[in-house]
């Protein structure tokens, strides 16, 4: 991969989800875990990406105790993909879940922006995985 900052933006903006992973630990026995996310509202290059969420999910419960995760975009048509490792933070404060906020976002919290059962995922990323024509690479994150 010539430009990972180029190839990997282009893959995470055209993707229609994205596909958050990370450890759910029940009863002391950490499960790897993934689940299907709108697309981030915003990203850093390819180091930060905001996703929305509820606040209440089993998801959010699960990375405040364990911030380790994953991110991963694919591009179906040309069946390449990426997967970035790193962690991720629960936002609650307004300023964050005022930039995220959309008209519609209603649909999901109903109390609109300052509804408590909205927040906002922080993913920061450590570094990543290329796939694509049958081979992977990993790749540095750059600064």
């Amino acid at each position: 991969m010539r430009d990972a900052e180029k190839t990997v933006g282009k893959i995470a903006d055209k993707s229609k989800l994205a596909y958050l992973g990370y450890l759910e630990d029940e009863d002391g026995d950490p499960t790897p875990t993934i689940r299907a996310m709108l697309t981030p509202r915003e990203r850093e290059g390819i180091r930060v990406f905001y996703l929305s969420t509820n606040t209440s999910s089993q998801k959010v419960a699960a990375l405040r105790k364990n911030p380790r995760g994953c991110l991963y975009f694919v591009d179906s048509r040309f069946y390449r993909g990426v997967c970035l490792s790193g962690t991720v933070e629960v936002l609650e404060d307004s300023a964050s879940k005022k930039r995220l906020w959309r008209t519609g976002d209603t649909m999901y919290y109903r109390q609109g922006v300052t509804d408590p059962d909205y927040c906002v995922l922080k993913f920061t990323a450590e570094r990543g995985r290329y796939y694509s024509n049958f081979k992977s690479e990993n790749f540095a994150i750059p600064d």
